[in-house]
This record gives structure tokens, C-alpha cells and sequence, in this order.
């Protein structure tokens, strides 16, 4: 028995292998260059990136910052992905634990009671008896064909698409905060030039009244300033209702309840340009955390293959058994009450299944080819993000630029338009369609430089940025256990 144990032990150590394909990375075109940058953009040194700087390095606003590190803590999407992670790594332990043997102990005593009158009739002293029996059992299924290697392999691989996904919910998170923080601030300014804009309407709407009073003009011009003060108004609450609608998105992003939210830096007063260039094209595969758990799901699949293969071969496990059994307790531990029982080896091969097996292999085999596809998807989708925010960037820098000499003009022409109807040089329709020129005017121009910044972020996002650092500080406690663990898994 010792000698057939021993044979089959080299074999396995020696001759095992994992049925199956290896993993290889497929191979995929990437372009030369980054569709989209502009002059604006820096070409050197080609191989920094914008997306490799850390989230407070892009974002300078320090109420912002603390806004980012109070959701890294708090944010239960965060705190959900951290969990999925440690469901992973414990899926590679439970996997990895039947390379092993299986050992069991065993106890069970029991009273019998024999009856005279049955058709075995015992004597009187053995009608009473107590037995019991003490007893370990193994079991070991020796992995010649890979089955449970490869699936091993398989929840290592999701234990990697879990903590690539983790920094995805990261990435989004910073981003996702920042970007609402940005339109928060440019509804703020709106909010500001329309309290301005009520301002100055009522003023001239004083003035008018009192050229109409003093029957300079007609009620003509009382009425169409009127108007203004109206239109300005009906925007003042409608701003304060998307202010307020932000300020319950922002918080819920910090994992609290709706309430207020610190401001910082101005619109006008925020730095977010893009002051490195994108960086290799080859590098974006590498960077972002999207594309790395498309391809540890590719991973997976692949290896699920080798599993589903590994049930056309034979099973072969070693059972066996050792222990005492007496039909006495005071016996039970003596010599002659020993036995065991151990098979080397017990071999299963699957004759006959109606193609059940077969089937898993091609249906394991088309989840894999899903998987090659949504991972050359997602890279193709990674391209295509960079190149629409940086045709983005240059463009909306472009837009605010103009928008904002229309809004200088419009302000010259307006003053100019007040300045000859109160000098009855012209009539006031003039000043009616100027003044509601600039305040759009000025409405646009806040939301263009908005744009022109959530650009940047955009750029930052599909750059792979966002992530960095953010790992470190989500959940510290939890972080040091995931980092343990991962260290337990590699």
C-alpha cells in the first residue's frame, strides 16, 4: 500500500499537468498617437501622462480635496467594492483547499437492546450492550488533470478583476465628485450674475417709472423693464433648485445624508488645465483599471476551459479509513478492536452523460470568446474616450475664449444702449434686447468655462487617472487587510 501511495505521489508531482489552453495576452493594434490633441496640448516628454498624476495634483481646490477624502472613507459604493474583494480572496482559499486532503474525525456510541423472541435469539448477557466506534476518514483527489488547479487559477483571476474593479469605483468616485463640484460652483456664479442681473433691472425699472412719472416717456418702457425684472427673477429659483439638487448628489457621493456643502475656489478661480501630455498610446493599457479587469475576466475564463476539459478524464482520489470499533466501551480501545480501510486509488471515469460534458467545454469556450471581445471592446472604447476629451479640451477652451468677447462686447453695447435712451437718442427697445443679450450672455460664458474644466476631467478619466492614491486612503482598515490578502494570493 505504502509502495502504490508513493507512485502515485511522483506521478503527480512529476507527471501532473493542467488540461486546458495557457493564458496568453492577446495581441491588439493600438495607434501611433492620440486622435485629438491639439497644439494646446504638451508633446513632451512623451512618456509622462496626465493620467498618471494623483488626484490632488489635478484637483487644487483644498474644499474639493477634502470633499475627495471624505468619500474615499465614507462612499458605500467604495466600501461595497472593498467588500467584494475580500468574497473574492476567500473564493482562492476554498478553491486551493482541496489541492489537499480532506480529514475527518469520527465518534459515535450507541445502547442496543436485542430481542429474545426475534429470529436471532442472543443470550441473556449480550440482550443489553453498549458499542461505539472512533474513527478518522480521508479523502484526496489527486489533481493529474489540472481541474483543480485551473480552478483555482479562475478565482485568482477574479480575485484580480475584484480589485481592479475596486479602483474603477475609486477612479469613478474622484471623478464623478469633481465633476459635480465644478457644475456646484458654475451654478453658484449663475445664481450670482442673475442676483446681479435682478439688481440692475430694478434699478432701471425705477428709473423708468420715474421718467413716466415725470412724462418723459410713454408706460411703453415701464412695461418692457418689467418684464426683464420678471425673467430675471423666474431664473433666481429655478438656479436654487439645481443648487440644492447638487448639493443632495454631492453628499450621497460622500456617503452621507442630503445637506449642505462647503464651497471653495470660485469658477473663475479654479486651476484645472492640462499641463503634461496624454502620454504613450501603449501606456493607456496599463493605466486604466477598466481594461485590467476585462482582462483578468478573460483570464478567468480562460482557465474556467481547463476545468471544464478536466471532467472528460478520470477521477482519481485515495479514500481510507482508521479508527477503533468494539461493541463494548471497555474494549474499545484495545488492540483487536482496531481497523482500517485505505483504497489507492479509487478511479471515476464519466462512460456516459447524454453530452453533458462536452456541452460545458464549448459553453466554457464561448464565455471566453465573450470575454476576448469585451476586452478588445473595452480598449477600443479606452482610445475613443481620449481622443472625444481631448478634441474636447482644445475645442470648449476655444468656446470659452469667444464667449467670453462676446460678453465683453455685449456689456460695452449695453452700457452704450442705456446711455442713448436716457439721452432720448434711441428707443428702448435697443436697451431691452442688449440687456437680455448680455445676461444670456453671461450665463453661457459660466457654463462654457464649466465645460471647459469637466473636459479636463473627462481627459483625466479616460487618461486612467483618478485611482492613484485613492487605494491608499479608501478605508484604511480595510485597505491593510485587501493588501495582506492580496499578498496572500500571489
Amino acid at each position: 500500500m505504502r509502495t502504490s501511495l508513493a507512485i502515485l505521489l511522483i506521478l503527480w508531482l512529476v507527471c501532473g499537468c493542467a488540461v486546458g489552453p495557457d493564458y496568453q495576452r492577446p495581441t491588439y493594434s493600438v495607434p501611433d498617437n492620440f486622435r485629438g490633441r491639439g497644439p494646446d496640448i504638451p508633446t513632451q516628454p512623451a512618456e509622462a501622462s496626465f493620467g498618471d498624476l494623483k488626484w490632488f495634483e489635478v484637483f487644487k481646490d483644498e474644499k474639493l480635496q477634502e470633499l475627495i477624502k471624505i468619500a474615499l472613507q465614507e462612499n458605500y459604493d467604495v466600501q461595497i467594492a472593498a467588500q467584494r474583494v475580500l468574497q473574492a480572496r476567500e473564493q482562492v482559499v476554498i478553491q486551493r483547499s482541496f489541492l489537499f486532503p480532506t480529514v475527518n474525525a469520527n465518534a459515535q456510541t450507541e445502547t442496543l437492546r436485542t430481542s429474545t423472541r426475534g429470529f436471532t435469539p442472543f443470550t441473556v448477557t449480550l440482550r443489553e450492550r453498549m458499542a461505539g466506534v472512533v474513527f478518522g476518514d480521508l479523502s484526496w483527489e489527486l489533481d493529474f488533470f489540472g481541474r483543480i488547479r485551473r480552478a483555482t487559477e479562475a478565482a485568482r483571476a477574479e480575485f484580480f478583476a475584484s480589485e481592479e474593479n475596486r479602483k474603477f469605483v475609486i477612479q469613478t468616485l474622484v471623478t464623478d465628485l469633481a465633476r459635480a463640484y465644478i457644475e456646484l460652483r458654475a451654478l453658484d456664479q449663475q445664481l450670482e450674475i442673475s442676483n446681479r442681473t435682478v439688481k440692475v433691472r430694478e434699478d432701471s425699472l425705477k428709473l423708468v417709472k420715474a421718467r413716466f412719472d415725470y412724462g418723459w416717456d410713454s408706460l411703453t418702457p415701464v412695461l418692457m423693464t418689467e418684464n426683464l425684472v420678471y425673467g430675471a427673477r423666474a431664473v433666481v429659483p429655478d438656479l436654487k433648485r439645481a443648487i440644492e439638487q447638487k448639493e443632495n448628489q454631492i453628499s450621497v457621493l460622500l456617503g452621507r445624508n442630503p445637506g449642505p456643502i462647503t464651497r471653495g475656489k470660485s469658477l473663475l478661480e479654479q486651476d484645472l488645465s492640462v499641463t503634461i501630455p496624454p502620454g504613450l498610446t501603449s501606456s493607456l493599457l496599463e493605466r486604466r483599471p477598466d481594461i485590467h479587469f476585462a482582462e483578468q475576466t478573460l483570464v478567468a475564463s480562460n482557465a474556467r476551459i481547463g476545468q471544464a476539459k478536466a471532467l472528460l478524464f478520470p477521477n482519481i482520489r485515495i479514500t481510507g479509513a482508521s479508527g477503533w470499533e468494539s461493541a463494548a466501551l471497555k474494549s474499545l480501545f484495545t488492540g483487536p478492536a482496531n481497523f482500517w480501510d485505505i483504497v489507492v486509488p479509487g478511479i471515476t471515469q464519466p462512460v456516459f452523460n447524454a453530452g453533458r460534458l462536452r456541452a460545458g467545454v464549448r459553453a466554457a469556450e464561448a464565455v471566453k470568446q465573450e470575454a476576448l471581445l469585451t476586452y478588445k471592446k473595452s480598449i477600443q472604447q479606452a482610445f475613443q474616450e481620449v481622443s472625444d476629451a481631448l478634441v474636447g479640451v482644445r475645442m470648449l477652451k476655444e468656446v470659452r475664449i469667444e464667449s467670453s468677447k462676446q460678453v465683453k462686447a455685449l456689456s460695452q453695447q449695453t452700457n452704450l444702449a442705456y446711455q442713448r435712451y436716457y439721452g432720448g437718442m434711441t428707443p428702448y427697445l435697443e436697451v431691452l434686447d442688449s440687456d437680455r443679450q448680455l445676461f444670456e450672455s453671461e450665463l453661457r460664458l459660466t457654463q462654457d468655462r464649466a465645460n471647459e474644466f469637466l473636459s479636463v476631467i473627462a481627459l483625466y478619466r479616460a487618461l486612467g487617472g483618478g485611482w492613484q492614491n485613492g487605494v491608499e486612503t479608501a478605508g484604511s482598515q480595510n485597505q491593510n487587510t485587501l493588501g495582506r490578502h492580496k499578498d496572500a494570493v500571489n
